[in-house]
């Protein structure tokens, strides 16, 4: 036997060209009918979609600790008396403030409006022009110092 002699087993079988129309009667990897057959049709996966809805930023704190609520002077003038004493539980218990998951949350003082009843406030963040305008209405206020939430504390360094 010689080298021009050798001959194939098996007969080559030609790949069979599918979508093409003609009478082969395949769908080109689309499917049978329906939604998902037709040109054009393409499903947004969700996924996707939650993932670009989450905040970019590093460090990002989903599971904030402690909720802020804020209140204005004004609320404070109408719904106080002189000489009464203003805490989250007194907020709480004239509805003021809401109770968050059963805990009495953090609140702030914001300057909004005027005072002129003196009021004793304690347990509260009060913000610069806020303790002015309550001071000068002859009011007193015991700060509460509330530790902010994203910051980290960075270890002490030590000297060799």
């Amino acid at each position: 036997m010689q080298l021009h002699e050798l001959q194939k087993n098996s007969t080559v079988k030609r790949k069979k060209r599918v979508g093409r129309g003609g009478k082969k009667g395949t769908y080109c990897g689309g499917g049978g009918k329906g939604q998902k057959g037709r040109a054009g049709a393409k499903f947004k996966p969700l996924i996707r979609e939650w993932v670009k809805k989450y905040p970019k930023l590093r460090g990002y704190n989903f599971n904030v600790s402690s909720i802020v609520s804020v209140v204005n002077l004004d609320v404070l003038e109408n719904e106080f008396e002189a000489g009464a004493i203003v805490n989250p539980e007194v907020l709480v218990s004239k509805r003021i403030v809401r109770n968050v998951d059963g805990k009495i949350p953090t609140v702030k003082i914001l300057s909004m409006g005027e005072i002129k009843k003196a009021l004793t406030v304690e347990n509260c963040s009060v913000s610069k022009v806020a303790k002015e305008k309550i001071e000068k209405a002859g009011g007193t206020v015991k700060v509460k110092e509330v530790k902010p939430v994203f910051k980290k504390e960075k270890p002490a360094k030590v000297k060799k």
